[in-house]
Order: structure tokens, then C-alpha cells, then sequence
């Protein structure tokens, strides 16, 4: 029975990486295809139930997510859209709250508002992953990634300390407004602080280390840290992982080149592994949520559960329009700060409102009793409401997310061409620094001339490769200008050289440890030709 139950176990991860990479080469958003997969497996006879262990999620999956989400954010952004993004993760998650909660008491008799409140903070922080993956591949302006990774790093906190507040009240943990304000302050600020005191000295021992392995695992158990130690206090865990996560990402550019490389391929596979077995995840819950509702009949589930779920898609609509706009017409100097997104926008905004694997982590953390020994109110109908509006974001808003995105024509194509000439430029200016610098270390020193010239000519080469990507990597009548040429011919000659070292590897005429040495330096090169 061992042995069986940890095939099972093996199945999940292996099965999440073959779905998401069959997705992934057919061009479909993994999350989506992932939570399908997992929906219709959990329907197959003899697949066990999964169950989301909350606390394996919260402090296992939520902190490494968060924090290599915050790891590559741009903190100039973050900032420069501070605004919309506090609309969206504190004032959004709020209103959805009381939204959905007001909308669950009325339709669901067996709801008291407490519990109903505990469904509304469930539900109200979306998350982004799938959302982004589509907007990244799809081109959406800049500006509009920024506000929903923002968003997604922010809104969990706010959730979390409401879901918090509305079990205490549920359970009768003697919960007051003035409290239930009081301790959400307090989570958020001492959670930023948190992660502000993190920050500095892992970063000061980071950059002294001098292993980019060591480095790298500093970054590995940060989050863990920062999550473990603010909850610990009571403060906020996600706060205090985003905070160090930025800082930290911030201050990435002075590591070593090694680390960086090493740095960013790990939290990729990471982030690519950790998604892939939580979307998953997420379909299989179907049975056992299914489980606790015997006592119900399917129409009338089926009627709340869909009210429920236009009710948390809804309420982003009421909210970001007149949250995100009324500003910009009064004030004027918030339209100089921001550059205005106009109502196709607003739309794409607003339905990008995916649930995820917080709001389902969040719902079987539901204590089981309250502090009168009594079963907590409508705990199962929570959890099914809690899984079908997760399912239905997922499903209803993922698949038409592109669609709409192509319908609308948001793109960022012209953000793109400016970013292609602020690039020439810096690499021009760059390449000027770098000839400076040559002529400075070769003043008055004989010097072989072939080596200086190569040098030469490898700073003139990125001087003008971002200027040629500016005509799409051809020429004026389609012919191949001369970076593409170089990096096309030159791929090929660095595998004809990988062919000769593997064969003489083979031929026992060369180590393994020295071939493990030359391949690096041959993989640093080719990588460097697939950033060109």
C-alpha cells in the first residue's frame, strides 16, 4: 500500500510536467490545460483523491511563487504604478469580499453572514499566473503586466488577513471591526518590515559569499524565511516574501555573472515545476469537494454557484472602472503621472480575474469547529463554492482571455519598437564606453594587434545588432542582415564543435570532468546568440 500511495505521488508531478509541456508546445496557456486535465482524471475509477493539505500549500508552494514573481519585477514600475495596483489589491479584494459575501447570505439560506464573508475573502484575490502567461505571449503593454503581477504579489496579503478576520467572527473569536482593522494594519506593516530587514543583509552576504551556488541558495531559502518568520509574529508572510523578493531582484545586477545565469535557470524550473503540480492539483479536488455535499440537490448547487461566480466576476467590473478613471478626469496631475488605459483596458483589466490555488488553500483551511464546538457554518458549501468559482475564472475567463485580448487589438507593438531604439541606443553608448576603455588599457603597450582588433570588432558587432532587429532581422529586400548571419553560422559551427568533443568523450580520448568544462563555455556562448 506504501509503495502504491508514493506512485501516486510520483504521478502528479510527472503527469503536470508532460500535460504542461504538451501545452506549452501547442500553444495553449498551461494553467488552463493543466486544471482540465486534472477535472477530467479525477472523474477516471480507481484515481485516489487528492487533497490540498492548506498548510503544505501555504507555507510549501505560496512563498517560492511569490517571491520569484517578485524576484523579477521591476521595482520602477511597481512603483510608478502604485496607484491602480493598491485599488486593485487592497481596495478590489475588499469590495469582492463584502460584494460576494452580501450575495452569498441572500442566495444561500444555510450562510450566515459571517460564513458568508469567509467565502467572499476566499474568492476575492485572483491569480495572475495564468492571466500573465497569456498577456506576456499574446504582447500586452507593459503597463498592463506590471498592474496584474502587481496585483497578484499584493492582493493574497489582503485576502488572507479578511479571511483571517471573517473566521474569527464566523468561529465567535470575539471579533470586532476596530480589531479586524487593527490587525490588518498591523500584518501589512510589520510583514513590509519584515522583509525591509530581510532584504539588506541577505544581500550584503550574498555578494561576499564569492559561490554562486552558495549565492543562489541564500535566494532559495530567503522566501521561506521571510514567510515563516512573519507569520511567526502574526505579521503578514506574503508581504514579507514580496518585499524581500523585490529587494533582493532589485539588487540582482551586482551578483556575478555566473550566479545570475545559474540564478535565473533555477527559479524558471522552479516556478515552471511548482505551477504546473498546483494547477493540477487544483482539478483534482473535484471528488472529495463533492464528497460533503450529499445532503443538496444538484439544480439548486448548480444555480448558487453560478450566481456566486458572476457575482466575483461582476464585481472587478463595478469596481475598477470608476475606481481607475474618475481620478484621471479630476485630477490632472494624476493624468500627467499616468499614462491613461482607456476602456479596452479597463476590459481586459477587469477580466483578467483568474482564481487559483490561494483561494482553494484558503478554503480547506476553514477550521472544522468553531470555538463553541459546533461545526462551522456551511463549511462544505464554502469549500464547493470556493472550487466551482476557482473552476469557472479559470475556465469561462482563461479560454476567452485571448480571444478577447485579439478582439479588443490591445497589443504593445509600438511599446515594443520604442523598447528595440532605447536598446540600440544604450548598446551604442555601451559600445563606446567598452572602445574607450580598449584604447585606455592599450595606450602605450605592445599589444598583439589580432587580439585588440577581435575585441574591437566583438564591441562594434552589439553596437549595431539591436539597430538591425529594429527592420525584424532582414534587410531592406529580405535578405539576412549580418548579426542574423553571424549568429546562424555561428550555432552551426559551435555544434559542429559539440559533435567533435562528444565523439572523442565517447573514444575515451577525452575526460567527462573536461568535457562537462568545455561544453559549459560552449552552452555560455550559445546561450549569449539566443539573447542577440
Amino acid at each position: 500500500m506504501e509503495t502504491t500511495h508514493a506512485l501516486w505521488l510520483l504521478a502528479v508531478p510527472v503527469s503536470a510536467l508532460m500535460v504542461a509541456a504538451l501545452a506549452r508546445r501547442i500553444g495553449l496557456a498551461a494553467p488552463l490545460v493543466l486544471v482540465i486535465a486534472g477535472l477530467l482524471v479525477s472523474f477516471v475509477p480507481g484515481v485516489p483523491e487528492f487533497e490540498l493539505d492548506p498548510e503544505f500549500v501555504l507555507y510549501v508552494f505560496l512563498p517560492p511563487l511569490l517571491f520569484s514573481a517578485a524576484w523579477q519585477s521591476s521595482y520602477y514600475n511597481l512603483r510608478e504604478n502604485l496607484r491602480p495596483i493598491g485599488l486593485l489589491s487592497v481596495g478590489l479584494v475588499l469590495f469582492t469580499t463584502l460584494g460576494v459575501g452580501y450575495a452569498a447570505h441572500l442566495l444561500v439560506p444555510e450562510l450566515p453572514l459571517a460564513a458568508a464573508f469567509v467565502l467572499g475573502a476566499i474568492v476575492a484575490p485572483p491569480d495572475a499566473v495564468a492571466a500573465v502567461s497569456v498577456a506576456q505571449r499574446l504582447g500586452l503593454p507593459r503597463r498592463m503586466v506590471t498592474i496584474l503581477v502587481g496585483e497578484s504579489l499584493f492582493n493574497d496579503a489582503t485576502a488572507l488577513t479578511a479571511f483571517r478576520v471573517a473566521v474569527a467572527a464566523a468561529a465567535g473569536g470575539g471579533f470586532t471591526l476596530a480589531g479586524g482593522v487593527g490587525r490588518f494594519a498591523f500584518a501589512a506593516v510589520a510583514g513590509a518590515a519584515i522583509g525591509l530587514l530581510l532584504g539588506p543583509p541577505l544581500h550584503w552576504l550574498r555578494t561576499r559569499l564569492n559561490d554562486p551556488l552558495v549565492e543562489n541558495g541564500v535566494a532559495v531559502v530567503a522566501p521561506f524565511a521571510a514567510y515563516l518568520i512573519a507569520e511567526a509574529v502574526h505579521a503578514s508572510g506574503v508581504i514579507a516574501v514580496v518585499v524581500s523578493g523585490l529587494y533582493l531582484g532589485h539588487r540582482f545586477t551586482e551578483s556575478a555573472a555566473v550566479t545570475r545565469l545559474i540564478g535565473q535557470s533555477f527559479w524558471k524550473i522552479m516556478v515552471f515545476v511548482l505551477e504546473s503540480v498546483v494547477f493540477l492539483l487544483i482539478g483534482l479536488q473535484l471528488p472529495p469537494v463533492i464528497d460533503g455535499l450529499s445532503g443538496h440537490g444538484w439544480e439548486q448547487l448548480a444555480g448558487w454557484a453560478v450566481a456566486i461566480f458572476a457575482v466575483t466576476v461582476a464585481a472587478r467590473f463595478v469596481w475598477v472602472f470608476p475606481s481607475w478613471y474618475v481620478p484621471l478626469w479630476l485630477s490632472a496631475r494624476v493624468r500627467r503621472r499616468e499614462a491613461g488605459v482607456d476602456w479596452r483596458g479597463g476590459v481586459v483589466i477587469s477580466w483578467a480575474g483568474m482564481r487559483g490555488v490561494v483561494s482553494l488553500a484558503a478554503a480547506f483551511a476553514i477550521p472544522y469547529a468553531t470555538s463553541a464546538k459546533e461545526p462551522f457554518p456551511g463549511r462544505d458549501l464554502i469549500v464547493f463554492f470556493t472550487f466551482t468559482t476557482v473552476l469557472g475564472t479559470l475556465l469561462v475567463q482563461g479560454l476567452t482571455f485571448p480571444a478577447l485580448i485579439r478582439m479588443l487589438g490591445v497589443a504593445g507593438d509600438r511599446e515594443r519598437y520604442t523598447d528595440t531604439v532605447a536598446e540600440a541606443g544604450a548598446q551604442h553608448a555601451a559600445a563606446r564606453a567598452a572602445i574607450e576603455r580598449l584604447d585606455e588599457l592599450t595606450a602605450g603597450e605592445d599589444l598583439d594587434a589580432d587580439v585588440v582588433q577581435r575585441l574591437r570588432d566583438l564591441a562594434e558587432h552589439r553596437q549595431l545588432r539591436a539597430w538591425e532587429r529594429l527592420g525584424g532581422g532582414t534587410g531592406p529586400e529580405g535578405e539576412e542582415v549580418p548579426s542574423a548571419t553571424y549568429r546562424r553560422l555561428r550555432r552551426e559551427m559551435l555544434a559542429a564543435e559539440r559533435r567533435v568533443f562528444v565523439r572523442m568523450r565517447d573514444e575515451r580520448r577525452l575526460d567527462d570532468a573536461v568535457l562537462d568544462r568545455i561544453l559549459h563555455d560552449l552552452d555560455l556562448e550559445e546561450a549569449a546568440l539566443a539573447r542577440d
